[in-house]
């Protein structure tokens, strides 16, 4: 099945704006996260939810690859078509967000996050900000990084898909394999150095990667583009269940691998604290206990059967430009909910509630953008 722009699979809906809400929540998690030192009840709250939401960007990527695999015109065409979907929204966001952030902070409000300086919002850094995003994203355009991730897989995607659509049914199960081998090399790398592993001098990249050397054995068939591979072979050769089954199989695998992905996470805050670097291994989107996740959400939302919805539609369709602007507004909605509920509701609560009030105001703008003609570009 490979659904057409006028046709609605309303489950491929559902599961987008599932997974947009997913990415909003992990963005209101990170001023708990962040409170390792100083409220570790916080920090529970926001690990523990922070953990649920993993799945949120790769199952973005398996949408990417149902609707796009295999691609019916030619590369440069494409490529025509989907940047003008892609970088136009991403340009104006990675400009507008930082002058909202520059403009909010210059009123003098204050605020409780401890991932942000206010007084760090200065003409200088805006003015730096507004074009050093070229080169990567800055803190306050932190969701973009999705964004850069997503145009080279989409460069890669007509390549892809020539080799896909000859593929036999086995062939796509090798790469998955390789593929999935590759998800757990972050942790052989982390388990090596007390095998005696030593490193190359100061590098302690493993099968080949050292300084003059990115590249291991294995990065050719890792990242994101597995998950592209794997919702085209779960869409082309669907799994069949039933739905007992299905919720059976679906809710071990995500039961399992959520504790694995929450104790890791907890176990090397503990032990490695302030090593950003190695929670983020066990948070890792592409990381097997993370792939075990997308993977048993993806199949129960796949079961789905729903009739087409003008207004399941309409929200879908929204999503890329909430995911773009929606992070400005989880800080606003930060400074609103947090200081007025922290001795009333418990941090999970305000965690939700942030979330939720924060995808219905930029949902709400996104939609106001999205009526007028020479805005609409903007957000979708």
């Amino acid at each position: 099945m490979n659904p057409t722009k006028k046709e609605q699979i309303v489950w491929i809906d559902l599961l987008r704006i599932f997974a947009c809400f997913l990415v909003v929540l992990a963005h209101a998690c990170d001023p708990f996260v962040a409170k390792t030192d100083t409220n570790y009840t916080e920090f529970l709250s926001g690990a523990f939810i922070g953990t649920f939401v993993r799945a949120s960007v790769p199952l973005f990527v398996m949408i990417s690859g149902i609707l796009l695999l295999p691609i019916k015109q030619d590369m440069l065409s494409f490529y025509k078509k989907r940047s003008k979907r892609i970088i136009i929204p991403f340009i104006f966001w990675a400009i507008m967000t930082p002058i909202l952030y520059y403009l909010y902070f210059k009123t003098g409000v204050g605020t409780m996050n401890v991932n942000i300086a206010p007084d760090g919002y200065t003409e200088q850094a805006l003015f730096i900000k507004l074009y050093t995003w070229i080169f990567n994203f800055n803190y306050d355009i932190i969701p973009l990084w999705y964004v850069y991730m997503l145009i080279g897989l989409y460069l890669f995607i007509p390549i892809l898909s020539s080799w896909i659509q000859g593929a036999t049914k086995k062939e796509i199960q090798v790469v998955l394999i390789l593929w999935i081998l590759s998800t757990c090399i972050p942790y052989l790398q982390l388990v090596a150095p007390f095998l005696g592993y030593m490193g190359n001098g100061d590098n302690m990249g493993i099968l080949g990667v050292c300084d003059w050397n990115n590249f291991g054995t294995f990065y050719y068939f890792s990242g994101f583009a597995g998950y592209l591979v794997l919702a085209f072979y779960l869409i082309k050769y669907p799994l069949n269940w039933g739905w007992g089954k299905t919720i059976s199989v679906a809710g071990v695998i995500f039961a399992i691998a959520y504790a694995i992905t929450l104790g890791g996470f907890l176990f090397t805050q503990k032990y490695y604290p302030e090593n950003f670097a190695n929670l983020e291994i066990i948070w890792s989107f592409t990381n097997i206990n993370v792939l075990a996740m997308t993977f048993s959400i993806f199949i129960v939302f796949q079961k789905l059967q729903f009739k087409a919805s003008k207004r399941v539609r309409t929200i879908s369709n929204l999503t890329y430009g909430i995911f773009l602007s929606h992070f400005f507004f989880v800080q606003v909605a930060y400074d609103f909910i947090y200081p007025r509920t922290v001795s009333t509701m418990p941090a999970s609560l305000q965690i939700i509630t942030i979330g939720v009030v924060s995808i219905i105001i930029s949902g709400i703008i996104v939609w106001i953008l999205s009526l007028n003609k020479c805005t609409k570009k903007f957000v979708m």
